[in-house]
């Protein structure tokens, strides 16, 4: 069973202005494929409070996927890669620039994402667009692959 923790980038949404349908369209998501949703939070656009959280799941030992949605764009208050970054341990730009890539057979601007992907003790963080279209396209490439992943990352590495 994969455990999957989303955490949702949006100073809109944390303040309750508007409705968190990426996450939603991501909870869905892990329910389609059978997996666990551990925790789903919604987090303004700070750095501190996102690598905060994301460092907690991690490092807690109970989730295998953690998802972010949003805060990856050119926007001034878009901080979520440099706020995962500063908590990463190693880094996965395979899966980022494929993220990327498989974008922008939707839209060019998909090639204007900071989204990075990378290792936590036993966690896969991975970065999404915070549009409902850019998370649905991004989570089915990353449906390929989580299972894989995760199984590697539990020291599981026979071919």
């Amino acid at each position: 069973m994969i455990r999957v923790a989303i955490l949702t980038v949006s100073d809109q949404a944390a303040a309750g202005q508007r409705r968190d349908s990426s996450g939603e369209a991501a909870r869905e998501w892990v329910e389609r494929n059978g997996w666990s949703l551990v925790e789903h939070l919604v987090v303004p656009d700070e750095t501190g409070p996102i690598s905060a959280q994301l460092a907690r799941w991690a490092d807690g030992g109970q989730v295998d996927l953690i998802v972010t949605l949003g805060g990856t764009g050119f926007g001034p208050r878009d901080t979520t890669p440099e706020a995962t970054s500063a908590i990463l341990e190693r880094h996965a730009p395979g899966l980022a620039e494929s993220l990327r890539a498989s974008g922008m057979r939707s839209t060019p601007f998909a090639m204007l994402g900071r989204g990075l992907a990378g290792i936590r003790g036993r966690a896969l963080i991975v970065n999404l667009p915070g549009s409902e279209q850019a998370v649905g396209d991004g989570l089915e490439i990353l449906a390929q692959v989580v299972s894989h992943a995760v199984e590697l990352l539990r020291g599981r590495t026979e071919h």
